[in-house]
């Protein structure tokens, strides 16, 4: 019978990049144990896209003046993975460079 690996999520600060752990669910005006900045905010969503309307992969956000503060977005939802190790955003990092990479 197979069984489907179940992936142990890891969380990090947007801001020191440390890994933090929740012994219970993250609260809105939690803060980093590290280094004190907010957590519940854009640069710490799945859905953050700097690239995106309003910066944001969801369609029916309103716009969010300040990144790095709590705010009250309800699609929130904390990033799994180091900040920079997204695979999705590794590959479209890869397809811009070799856009402008010199033509042997």
């Amino acid at each position: 019978m197979w069984i489907p690996k179940v992936e142990e999520k890891k969380f990090f600060c947007h801001k020191c990049r440390n890994e933090l752990v929740f012994d219970v669910k993250m609260q809105r005006r939690d803060a980093c144990t590290h280094c004190g900045a907010d957590l519940h905010v854009c640069k710490n969503c799945e859905y953050w896209d700097p690239g995106a309307h309003n910066q944001c992969r969801e369609k029916i956000t309103e716009y969010i003046p300040d990144r790095d503060s709590t705010n009250h977005c309800t699609f929130f939802t904390f990033r799994n993975g180091e900040p920079g190790t997204n695979e999705a955003e590794l590959k479209a990092k890869a397809r811009l460079s070799s856009l402008f990479a010199p033509k042997k």
